[in-house]
């Protein structure tokens, strides 16, 4: 796992012995909203100079439904309900995508401050009724997938 800026992760929790816990996802064909957002008319410097990636990894995996789509949005409200922007999204993945371990990133765009919304957040819209699925969200300036490979015989310093 990347590293993990508390205040900006809005999906599940992490313990204090460093175990991840995903937020549930699943729905009947509806939409799912974090459970935690960043207000963004506090004093932050979010993003300034850097890509944000919103990054997704499934705790638990995603059962029944055909595919859910991993949006980053924001909103005029905390509830993340009133005006809202998407401003990345990993487009619908196939929920045989949705395994246990499986992580997925999209670019945010870099004109936060533009957007004259407050309130950032996560949005998890499923295509047909899910009936199980944790996914573990966050925001951060890059994405480790934990798939990098060297040839033998290099040391690595």
């Amino acid at each position: 796992m990347a590293y993990v800026d508390n205040n900006l992760l809005l999906s599940g929790s992490i313990s204090s012995t460093g175990a991840v816990a995903g937020q549930t996802v699943f729905s009947a064909g509806t939409s799912v909203l974090s459970t935690n957002t960043v207000d963004l008319g506090t004093a932050r410097d979010i993003g300034e100079g850097n890509n944000l990636f919103g990054r997704f990894e499934y705790t638990v995996a995603a059962v029944g439904g055909t595919s859910i789509e991993m949006q980053v949005i924001v909103a005029s409200d905390a509830a993340l309900t009133t005006a809202i922007t998407v401003i990345g999204t990993t487009g619908p993945i196939p929920v045989a995508s949705l395994t246990l371990g499986s992580r997925f990133a999209c670019d945010t765009s870099p004109l936060l401050g533009s957007k004259g919304q407050r309130y950032l957040g996560l949005r998890y819209i499923s295509v047909g009724t899910t009936t199980a699925g944790s996914v573990f969200g966050d925001l951060g300036a890059e994405i480790q997938d934990g798939q990098k490979f060297y040839p033998s015989g290099f040391a690595l310093l």
